[in-house]
């Protein structure tokens, strides 16, 4: 084994389905195989973590892809180049929304995400007040709202005021009234509709392509420095991740989501058993392959930076693509 710049590690997350991985290196001591001694912290939300990573308090994170490139062009207002080894998840995100607004909108799960877009816009154009939320300005699921309304209307749907709020905050904010629907990574959907708040319209997959939705993130600095630290952690959660594609036997995956507060709902063989089989299936599909990052998946969010936030740069972005992977 080459020798090990840093053993001890300070490694974020947000409390989401697909760090599922990093929990379950971490409870199968896989890090410690590694030489690792990796301390899990739980951050509040995306714009504490991403701080705390660019600041050198977290060596590295459970982070949203489109994190990099708004990095890499200076658009978060830090400009700390951020890189990354790993894809832990490709999108597999949903578009919920209030059951009470389904049931006075006439939305149902058969309608097709361009029916049920201009449903809400016909709403919202009659005079309605919708608040809609995503989890962070530069993330897929900011995109993926926005390409689902702009199959009813692009223009509307680029004038359209959508909120930020914590994945963990969503199902909350929905039946406190502050929002009427959400984009969101797992359980947070599942867990709106068996509390009976909210119903699944809408997949991701099924409005934007199969691209990286989180990744493992360094600062470039640290990845120059600790070459083999981060081989090591890769190593350690990849490991992880081939082991829960073939998992038979979910019940200690599912005792370490509830230990985590990931999962805050009864849902097993015998209840909601549809649900549970589910997220079973998600969490061994969260990659395809090997979870080597694509340069093409930060190309398209690049293109969505354009096309959404009016990002206007003279930049190389095909080299920025590159700078993005270690």
């Amino acid at each position: 084994m080459s020798t090990l710049e840093k053993t001890d590690l300070q490694l974020g997350y947000i409390p989401l389905l697909d760090c599922v991985a990093i929990l379950w290196a971490k409870h199968q001591g896989y890090f410690e195989q590694q030489g690792l001694n990796v301390e899990l912290v739980k951050e509040a939300s995306w714009a504490s973590l991403r701080d705390r990573l660019a600041f050198g308090f977290l060596d590295a994170a459970h982070c949203l892809s489109a994190m990099l490139p708004a990095a890499a062009l200076g658009e978060d207002q830090l400009g700390i180049p951020l890189q990354t080894p790993l894809v832990l998840s490709t999108n597999r995100a949903f578009i919920s929304l209030s059951q009470q607004l389904c049931y006075q909108l006439n939305i149902s799960s058969a309608d097709r995400p361009a029916q049920s877009a201009a449903k809400i816009f016909a709403a919202i154009h009659s005079g309605q007040t919708i608040h809609l939320a995503h989890v962070f300005k530069h993330s897929i699921h900011h995109f993926c709202l926005r390409e689902w309304l702009a199959l009813a209307n692009e223009a509307a749907a680029k004038a359209l005021t959508l909120r930020t709020v914590p994945p963990p905050f969503m199902v909350e904010s929905l039946n406190n009234g502050i929002i009427d629907g959400f984009c969101v990574g797992e359980p947070w959907n599942t867990q709106g509709e068996i509390m009976g708040i909210s119903q699944i319209i809408a997949q991701s997959s099924d409005i934007i392509p199969t691209v990286a939705d989180k990744v493992l993130a360094v600062t470039s600095r640290w990845a120059a420095q600790h070459p083999n630290t981060l081989k090591a952690l890769c190593t350690a959660i990849q490991k992880a991740q081939q082991e829960l594609k073939n998992l038979e036997d979910y019940s200690q995956v599912w005792g370490l989501l509830q230990h985590y507060e990931i999962i805050r709902f009864e849902c097993s063989e015998q209840i909601h058993v549809h649900k549970y089989a589910s997220i079973q299936n998600i969490i061994r599909h969260f990659i395809e392959d090997d979870g080597t990052p694509k340069t093409e998946d930060m190309q398209w969010i690049f293109t969505q930076m354009q096309k959404w936030l009016g990002l206007k740069s003279e930049a190389n972005f095909e080299e920025l693509c590159k700078q993005c992977i270690v």
